[in-house]
């Protein structure tokens, strides 16, 4: 486990105080379980962008190709 110093906001600080102490739950594995669930979100989010651009850097490939498709079906 990694040692981590952490600069939080007033108001963040106070919300975290105040929720986790009504949770009854640690701090730190409260402010472990907010980044996991926020490591989630940008991979999830990294991962739509990368299948975005891979998309339209192939589109126009797909479409030449399913032309050639309706062509041969076309012809038979």
């Amino acid at each position: 486990m990694k040692i981590l110093s952490l600069k939080l906001d007033d108001k963040i600080f106070n919300e975290t105080e105040e929720i986790t102490g009504k949770l009854h739950m640690d701090k730190n594995a409260y402010i472990n379980e907010a980044v996991s669930l926020h490591n989630l979100v940008n991979k999830r989010r990294l991962l739509k962008n990368q299948l975005a651009k891979e998309s339209a850097m192939t589109s126009k490939d797909s479409m030449d190709i399913l032309l050639e498709f309706e062509k041969l079906i076309d012809e038979n």
